[in-house]
C-alpha cells in the first residue's frame, strides 16, 4: 500500500510554492482580457469565391491595419468571425477594404458592437458564476457527508474540497497570466467556461476518494487511525482517479493538437485544470482532512 496521506508535507510546500507563484504573477501582469471583457467589434462576412482564403491569409491582409486582440474562426457556410477590440466605422471599413483584395464579391453579413457596459456585465457575472458554484459545491458536500459527522465534521469535508479546488483554479489562472504576458494569450468567455468545467470536473473526483473515505469510516466504526482509514481510501480509488483523468488528458491533447485556434486555449486550460484537479483531489482535499483531524484530537 502506497503511503501518500503520510508524504502530504511534500504535497502542501509544491502546492504552496505553485499557489503562491499564481497570485504573485497574477498581481504583477494580470490577466490578458480579450473582446468579451474589453469590448470591441464582432463582424461576419461570407466569402464569394469556390475556395476561401485561410485565416493566415486573412491575419496576413489585415496586419497593416494593426487590429488589437484580433480573432479569426471559420464558420458554416464559406463564411469567418473576426473580432477585434476597434469599434468605429473607419477601422470596419478599413477591415472590409482588406477583405474584398481578397474576395471582391464578399458579403458582410453583420457587425455587432460590444460595450464596456456589457463587457463589464460579463465580468460580474463570470465572477457571480464560479462564486456560487463553489458555495453551492460546498454546501452539497457538507449535506451529502452529515453521516460521518465526528472530530472532522461534514462542513470540514466542504471546506477540505473548496480549498483543493481554489488551488486548482489559482494555478490555472496563473497559468494563463504567463501564457498572456509571454506570449500574448487572451482571455475571454471561454476560458471561464472552462473553469466552471474545472470546478466540476474537481470536485467529482474529490467526491469520489470522499466516499470511499465515508464508506471505510462506517465500515471500520471508528476503531481504526483516521489517517490509516484515508490513506486506505486513496489507495483503492488511486487507479480508479489515474485511469478516469488518462482518458480526459489524451482527449484534451487531442483537442489542442488538432481543434483549431478557436478551441485551442479552451483545451489548454481545462488539460492544465484537469491534471492538477486529479492531484489536488488526492494530495490535497485528502490530506488537509488528515491535518485537520491532527489538529483537533491534539
Amino acid at each position: 500500500m502506497l503511503q501518500i496521506i503520510q508524504k502530504r508535507i511534500y504535497a502542501y510546500w509544491f502546492s504552496g510554492i505553485l499557489t503562491g507563484a499564481s497570485v504573485v504573477a497574477l498581481l504583477f501582469f494580470g490577466l490578458n482580457f480579450g473582446i468579451d471583457f474589453k469590448g470591441g467589434t464582432l463582424m461576419e462576412v461570407q466569402f464569394t469565391l469556390e475556395t476561401i482564403p485561410s485565416v493566415a491569409e486573412v491575419e496576413q491582409r489585415l496586419t497593416d491595419l494593426s487590429l488589437q486582440s484580433l480573432t479569426i474562426q471559420p464558420t458554416d457556410d464559406n463564411g469567418m468571425l473576426l473580432r477585434y477590440l476597434a469599434s468605429d466605422e473607419a477601422a470596419n471599413d478599413n477591415v472590409l477594404s482588406k477583405l474584398r483584395e481578397l474576395d471582391a464579391g464578399i458579403i458582410q453579413l453583420r457587425t455587432d458592437f460590444i460595450g464596456g457596459s456589457v463587457s463589464d456585465q460579463i465580468k460580474k457575472n463570470a465572477l457571480s458564476g464560479i462564486i456560487l458554484s463553489i458555495v453551492g459545491i460546498a454546501l452539497y458536500i457538507a449535506w451529502a457527508f452529515r453521516r460521518v459527522s465526528g472530530i472532522v465534521t461534514s462542513w470540514e469535508y466542504g471546506m477540505g474540497a473548496i480549498i483543493a479546488l481554489a488551488h486548482d483554479i489559482i494555478i490555472v489562472i496563473g497559468i494563463f497570466v504567463l501564457l498572456g504576458k509571454y506570449s500574448g494569450v487572451e482571455i475571454g468567455v471561454p476560458f471561464i467556461a472552462a473553469l466552471l468545467t474545472i470546478l466540476g470536473y474537481s470536485v467529482n473526483d474529490t467526491i469520489v476518494v470522499y466516499d470511499r473515505v465515508r464508506e471505510n469510516l462506517l465500515r471500520s466504526a471508528r476503531k481504526e487511525d483516521f489517517e490509516v482509514i484515508v490513506n486506505r481510501s486513496l489507495n483503492e480509488t488511486l487507479g480508479r482517479s489515474i485511469n478516469t483523468s488518462l482518458t480526459v488528458i489524451i482527449t484534451l491533447v487531442a483537442i489542442v493538437l488538432f481543434g483549431g485556434e478557436s478551441i485551442k486555449w479552451f483545451g489548454v486550460a481545462l488539460l492544465a485544470g484537469v491534471t492538477f484537479g486529479t492531484y489536488s483531489s488526492i494530495y490535497i482535499a485528502s490530506a488537509l482532512l488528515v491535518t485537520r483531524y491532527k489538529m483537533k484530537t491534539k
